[in-house]
């Protein structure tokens, strides 16, 4: 039996689990994962690197007509991020990069032609897709749409131990100013602010493990395509 795809949106705050949780979902369900929030900092990446004026409408207008992203699963089936054919995964999660993506990412043009990107990339369904405004802007006719929250805290020694598996090691002051920062962008800016779809399903990760989180949006989503089936 064929069993009908679905498009699985999950949103929320920055280290809440959102990017983990998607990528185990989407291995268990056999469907495509996208980081949609890597393609805002692939973005911010390749306008730190040609210094790109984000004053300069003109300017960010040529940058985005010459970013091309795109995403390949490697030998270790993790799917790492590309910037005109050239992998920046691990460039992208530097803190210069978290530092500037919150602002990169609420400009318009920024987020126009990335939506589009994101977009083409889900019409097909069968695809996970972690982000700020995947259930609200990008589809906001998802069938299974979950928002992610965390204490902050908690959230900030997460991505501290997440830098730290990377060799990097951040002060998590510096790491909770970080995350205050784009916390306060995100949720304010004008567009695609980053806020919970009427019909999503809050998941508080703050005591919950990452299989905990990834068994309730498997179990969510199997009684989705359940529903449909009926």
């Amino acid at each position: 039996m064929n069993l009908r795809k679905i498009v699985i949106a999950i949103d929320g705050y920055s280290a809440c689990g959102k990017s983990t949780t998607a990528k185990q979902v989407a291995k268990i369900m056999g469907y495509k994962y996208i980081d949609s929030g890597a393609m805002y900092r692939a973005v911010t990446y390749y306008f730190l690197e040609h210094y790109v004026s984000l004053t300069n409408p003109k300017d960010i207008e040529n940058a985005l007509d010459r970013i091309k992203i795109t995403f390949h699963v490697n030998e270790d089936k993790e799917t790492e991020t590309f910037l005109n054919g050239l992998k920046i995964e691990k460039e992208i999660r530097k803190m210069r990069i978290s530092d500037q993506v919150s602002q990169v990412s609420a400009l318009k043009p920024v987020r126009i032609a990335m939506v589009n990107q994101q977009r083409k990339l889900g019409k097909d369904k069968g695809v996970v897709m972690d982000g700020r405004d995947i259930g609200t802007v990008v589809f906001p006719d998802a069938e299974l749409k979950v928002f992610m929250t965390a204490d902050m805290q908690v959230r900030a020694f997460r991505r501290q131990q997440e830098l730290l598996d990377k060799d990097k090691m951040v002060d998590l002051l510096e790491v909770m100013e970080n995350i205050h920062m784009r916390d306060q962008i995100d949720t304010t800016r004008a567009e695609s602010p980053l806020r919970k779809a009427d019909d999503a399903i809050e998941i508080n990760t703050t005591h919950i493990t990452i299989d905990e989180q990834v068994e309730e949006v498997v179990r969510q989503a199997s009684s989705k395509i359940i529903q449909f089936m009926r």
